[in-house]
């Protein structure tokens, strides 16, 4: 089977699942499992150029609508000739939507299945392993995977059952400040913490700094979508956090929380580490995990 992937946490399952040597295409951003995505080809771009751009001149470039984040090469697409697209329509801001590429798919003689993920909550995260399986044929496989993933999401609630539960803040965007929203509140409750500023599998908006006051926040978690820890950390500087939370914490949001793949079960491990100090699975790393405050 011949698969594109347009969708970066697309990419994560269908490695997950095995079946990486079947990726024909995928984005410009599939930056996961490290090597095996390095020989297939890209059919994307980035429409907004440089990567030392802030947050307030991303957020001023495109409105936060993604509107211009993503060029799709529809020729090399369609040479690609591929049997499934994986894409979604939950945000534009994150990938090219489904709409865009059943319209560039539209004009091929024998279109391929177009398949959209949009998963808004945690559970639903899981459960498009199981999607993914099936229509990749690999029913089995999937169910094999996402028990392994319930395991270790078990094991964290388990170590975490009878601590006590901070207030925890998650942000994924610095500038206008944006609480994270969809599956990011369940993976906080699932590591011990109570999530505040939005409700599970909710899109959320801009706040305000003083909404972000208001909530009275134990624990800060910054996790800028498509911001690698590092770039987070040259932006995010602790002056500007002091006072705002006991303690502020900067977290890999494109591995661990920004994609809904199954890597966000490894969130959930790091955020058990970051509010109560306990180990589950491998140990949390500095880039995984650092605090600024």
């Amino acid at each position: 089977m011949r698969i594109v992937s347009l969708l970066p946490a697309a990419t994560d399952v269908v490695a997950e699942l095995g079946l990486a040597a079947d990726l024909v295409g995928r984005t410009h951003e599939c930056d996961w499992p490290p090597g095996v995505v390095d020989d297939v080809p890209v059919v994307t771009g980035a429409g907004l150029a440089g990567d030392d751009l802030s947050s307030r001149e991303i957020s001023g470039a495109v409105g936060h609508q993604g509107s211009a984040l993503y060029e799709l090469d529809t020729k090399r697409l369609a040479d690609l000739a591929p049997d499934v697209v994986l894409t979604q329509d939950l945000c534009e801001v994150c990938a090219v939507s489904y709409r865009r590429v059943a319209s560039a798919l539209r004009v091929m003689d024998a279109g391929p299945r177009v398949v959209s993920l949009e998963p808004k909550t945690l559970p639903e995260v899981v459960d498009g392993v199981l999607q993914v399986g099936r229509i990749l044929g690999v029913p089995e496989t999937a169910a094999a995977r996402v028990r392994e993933l319930e395991g270790r999401l078990a094991r964290v609630r388990e170590a975490v059952a009878d601590a006590p539960r901070p207030r925890v803040a998650a942000i994924e965007w610095l500038d206008p400040l944006w609480p994270a929203g969809h599956w990011v509140p369940e993976q906080i409750e699932a590591a011990g913490g109570r999530p505040l500023l939005a409700e599970p599998g909710e899109h959320t908006g801009p706040m305000t700094a003083a909404a972000l006051a208001g909530a009275r926040p134990d624990v800060i978690l910054l996790m800028p979508c498509g911001f690698s820890p590092d770039r987070t950390m040259a932006e995010a500087k602790p002056s500007d956090w002091e006072g705002r939370a006991g303690q502020v914490w900067v977290v890999d949001g494109p591995s661990y929380f920004n994609r809904p793949g199954p890597r966000v079960v490894r969130g959930v491990e790091v955020l058990a580490h970051v509010l109560h100090g306990v180990t589950a699975g491998d140990p949390v790393r500095d880039h995984e995990a650092h605090r600024l405050i």
